[in-house]
């Protein structure tokens, strides 16, 4: 991912302040205020020092609603279950604004020489999210079928992000992770085959794709605690005949919270696998030092090799309605992130 050893990033979304909430819930969107409101946070990433940077995902209503931006097909809904904002599939997709999420990178590349990221959600986890048997089933008979509609309006996204000059696209992945759990996987008929499923769509994404780095976010909802969600128990094993078949450079798995499992997950691994280390909490109200995210980088070289080694946080800072993580104290915690690179730098290349 970088010149450097340890090299480092965040996972995608940065908080939004107020200003940015407002600006993102305006038809249409300020454009000037908005690049203005982008440069800040690609400045900050900067400023921290991080290696590799995007646009805070701040450009989206959702990380996960963004397929509607390149997809006609979709209605914004309510979820009677919580009353949150609810986009669904009632129709079949159609191509729209091909290119939406390239052109946050070429923005991203007009402002730094920094490696930049660019991150989708994957398809299985926009079925889950997505798809309703109620308002769905017209279009799409079951989710399987929707699922596989997203495939190519997603590929075709991540050929226009890798010619817009992205090192890296991630794959964010939560619902692969959904099965490190047994309680999840006991609700499933097949749980086995889903999460085969989950890993088939993301190989075909990734499939021939030249010219930039692929990942897979291993998101096992480290955030839940600031977004109100379930957090999902069991560690990595359950699923790692799954995460040997994807076919893809790099994965970020998360390492502060217990829930996580032991690092020596690693072992079981490929060893072509580059792995993002989540090393720095989300959480709100918790700052790691420098030296607690080198323990944690430390422990986790007892199995991989240092070149094999990019720090990150666990999950995005998440900008969604639910999160409240101030920004000067994500600030704080990407710089001693970065602190602990240098740290690592010093003692191990």
């Amino acid at each position: 991912m970088s010149d450097v050893l340890f090299p480092a990033s965040v996972i995608g979304s940065m908080p939004r302040s107020a200003f940015v909430r407002d600006l993102i819930a305006d038809e249409p969107v300020d454009p000037d205020a908005m690049d203005a409101a982008v440069a800040y946070i690609v400045r900050l990433q900067e400023r921290a020092g991080l290696d590799v940077v995007n646009d805070g995902e701040w450009r989206r209503k959702s990380y996960i609603g963004v397929i509607a931006e390149l997809a006609h097909g979709f209605e914004l809904s309510t979820n009677p279950a919580d009353g949150r904002p609810w986009t669904i599939v009632t129709d079949r997709l159609a191509p729209k604004h091909a290119g939406f999420i390239a052109a946050e990178v070429d923005f991203v590349k007009q402002l730094t020489g920094r490696k930049i990221k660019a991150t989708i959600p994957a398809p299985a986890l926009l079925g889950e999210r997505m798809w309703d048997a109620g308002e769905s089933a017209k279009a799409y008979p079951t989710c399987e079928a929707f699922v596989e509609d997203c495939v190519p309006i997603l590929r075709n996204e991540i050929e226009r992000i890798r010619d817009a000059g992205a090192d890296i696209v991630q794959i964010d992945d939560p619902h692969l992770c959904l099965f490190v759990d047994p309680e999840v996987r006991a609700g499933y008929d097949d749980a086995e085959g889903a999460a085969a499923f989950s890993v088939d769509m993301v190989n075909q994404l990734v499939d021939g794709i030249a010219g930039i780095r692929t990942a897979v976010h291993l998101c096992r909802r480290a955030g839940a605690r600031t977004r109100g969600e379930a957090a999902f128990e069991g560690g990595y094993e359950a699923i790692i005949g799954q995460l040997n078949r994807l076919q893809v450079d790099h994965l970020t798995m998360e390492f502060t919270v217990p829930e996580a499992g032991d690092m020596e997950v690693f072992r079981m691994l490929r060893e072509d696998f580059e792995i993002g280390l989540g090393c720095v909490s989300v959480a709100p109200g918790q700052i790691d030092s420098p030296g607690t995210i080198v323990e944690r980088v430390e422990r986790a070289m007892q199995y991989l090799a240092p070149e094999r080694i990019t720090l990150n946080p666990d999950c995005g800072f998440a900008p969604g309605s639910g999160a409240v993580v101030p920004i000067d104290e994500v600030y704080t915690k990407i710089n001693n992130q970065v602190a602990a690179a240098e740290i690592l730098r010093q003692k191990h290349s």
